[in-house]
């Protein structure tokens, strides 16, 4: 494709994120005030209607990317595979080929749903005791994230090979060409890319990265700055002609392994680390909440079991007779999340290392009696651990939190193929390690730094091989009918299990149309304060809430939903205005 040809899809992504063509144009119900999803300006932003295929991804050249796909007759994977390649580029700080994803699918003419893991994995040579000092306590966290240690094996092209296997229709090699030809051609720096650089304290120390970056004054590339990335156009040319082995494989995974190993604090990731790498396929897990089944991905990832603990907590409230933004919403979804939060910091790791109890955990009867430990109005302030019937007890609690950086994918196609794909390199700017124009994740870091507490070992610690326990949560949602309803996910860390299920709640129990529901102001505990969204009218409630004991925080809370809704009357997709999301559809 040529940069003209490029440039023109992306002017036209544009015109339609602002109401251009009827394809693209919102039908909001008019009887529904803006106060009625937020109370902020968030809600201004009409959701976006289609009649056969949509995709919603934060940037719009990546959304451009994947509607061109869907356009050429291609399926909801090569739509979220092009999407996912740019946002690469354009949005380097949050995911790339140098990290890993998480995928689902469902295939509407097979009735099948799939779950793909594209988790990194840790070298052949890591031990236990990684991220531990001499002195036996844990390395500090920004020293951990900001090394060649936290680096592990790089997931997302192995997973994107395997999805396309199951479900491309275009050739391989064609996904490749829009990010190729703007990589090429360049783009201009937007506010939100600027401002992170400009605030990122680490991002210089890397030769490479700065000389991306920054300009030949050594100051943040300047908002509306043409940003090209031949390097990187250069890989994808290789991976588009010989399959991922050419990332996996060869010069490009010689350099990976020697940029790892000439950090100042150098790891360990290997060639045959590389080629060693392998995707897989993970029983999905599903449950139901209200009249819907909602399925998510397992571990290694929590978000999965905590959305559906979350939800299942939830499950005896009648949450239809609350205003969402009330301090008795926040009060009960904020318990719930504590709940869930508790057990998810205590049980799950990597199932291939540790024996995670995925199923007992989001069992009816177990979360009825998880629910029972809410209080209509006080907080329990910090839950403990619940224990399900038939589980032993044998680890040590492990709370800390994932850092607030990823992206999120959703596509449907017109043969009812759809897609939730959430993809990361950790943190912002991953490990800060670039090669060959992409960043190198700090995906090691989501390990428990110390591998055990009180004498017991943590579930998630690390071990040769082991991927690191994720919040990313792709959700697919049914009706009571089996029928797909619902793609939704978000980046945010380990907040993001949170902000998926004030979606699921929004869209299944306040009636909200996705758009609605992706704006409401966030909420939420994750079994430490609870967490309302500074600037938001959740503010408004700190007094009350305060009353019921809850310790309130208002912070920054940086979600990116995607989601699309399946209506009578077609597609009704939304993005987050929090970031640069942008549905397209036909």
């Amino acid at each position: 494709m040529t940069a003209p040809a490029l440039r023109l899809i992306v002017f036209a992504a544009v015109a339609a994120a602002l109401g251009g063509p009827a394809w693209a144009q919102s039908a909001a119900p008019q009887d529904a005030a803006p106060e009625a999803a937020s109370g902020v300006a968030l809600s201004l932003r009409p959701a976006v209607r289609a009649e056969r295929q949509m995709i919603a991804t934060a940037n719009v050249h990546a959304s451009a990317a994947g509607h061109q796909m869907l356009r050429a007759g291609g399926s909801a994977v090569d739509a979220a595979i092009a999407a996912a390649l740019m946002l690469n580029l354009t949005e380097p700080q949050s995911s790339g080929i140098g990290g890993g994803a998480f995928m689902l699918t469902w295939d509407a003419r097979r009735q099948a749903i799939l779950a793909f893991d594209g988790r990194e994995t840790t070298p052949a040579s890591a031990q236990p005791t990684r991220f531990m000092r001499p002195d036996g306590r844990p390395m500090a966290f920004g020293d951990a994230v900001n090394s060649g240690l936290s680096v592990g094996v790089p997931g997302l092209l192995r997973m994107l090979e395997l999805a396309h296997q199951r479900h491309g229709k275009l050739p391989w090699a064609h996904l490749f060409d829009p990010a190729i030809a703007l990589a090429e051609s360049g783009f201009a720096v937007s506010a939100r890319l600027n401002a992170l650089i400009a605030s990122d304290p680490f991002l210089k120390n890397d030769a490479a990265a700065k000389a991306y970056f920054f300009d030949a004054a050594g100051r943040p590339l300047a908002v509306g700055a043409t940003l090209r990335n031949p390097a990187f156009a250069a890989v994808l040319r290789r991976v588009a002609r010989e399959g991922p082995d050419a990332f996996y494989r060869g010069e490009i995974a010689r350099d990976m392994a020697a940029a790892v190993a000439r950090h100042a604090r150098p790891g360990d990731l290997s060639e045959q680390d590389l080629q060693s790498y392998r995707a897989m396929l993970r029983p999905v897990l599903c449950g139901p909440y209200r009249a819907y089944r909602v399925c998510g991905m397992p571990p290694p990832s929590s978000g999965g079991i905590a959305v559906l603990a979350l939800l299942g907590v939830l499950e005896p409230f009648d949450l239809s007779r609350l205003q969402p933004n009330s301090a008795q919403a926040v009060h009960l979804f904020s318990e719930a999340g504590r709940l869930a939060y508790a057990d998810r910091d205590f049980y799950v790791g990597d199932p291939d290392f540790v024996p995670v109890p995925t199923g007992a955990l989001v069992e009816a009867d177990y979360l009825k009696s998880r629910s029972a430990l809410i209080a209509p109005s006080s907080s329990m302030k910090r839950a403990q651990h619940g224990v399900p019937p038939g589980v032993k007890v044998s680890w040590s609690a492990d709370d800390r939190s994932e850092l607030p950086a990823t992206s999120h994918v959703s596509v449907v196609d017109q043969d009812g193929l759809a897609v939730s794909m959430t993809t990361t390199i950790e943190s912002q700017f991953g490990s800060r390690i670039m090669v060959h124009g992409f960043l190198l994740n700090n995906q090691l870091t989501d390990f428990a730094l110390n591998p055990q507490e009180g004498g017991r070992p943590v579930a998630n610690r690390v071990e040769p091989g082991k991927r690191p326990r994720s919040s990313m949560a792709p959700t697919l949602v049914f009706d009571g009918q089996g029928r797909f309803f619902m793609a939704t996910g978000s980046p945010g860390g380990s907040s993001i299990i949170n902000y998926v299920a004030k979606a699921l709640v929004g869209v299944i129990d306040w009636k909200l149309d996705i758009q609605q529901a992706i704006a409401l102001p966030n909420r939420g505990s994750r079994n430490r304060a609870t967490e309302i969204e500074k600037g938001s009218v959740l503010e408004a409630l700190t007094a009350p809430l305060q009353a019921m004991g809850h310790e309130v925080q208002a912070i920054e809370m940086t979600s990116g939903l995607q989601g699309i809704v399946v209506t009578p009357s077609g597609l009704l997709g939304g993005a987050d205005p929090r970031r640069e999301g942008v549905v397209l559809g036909d």
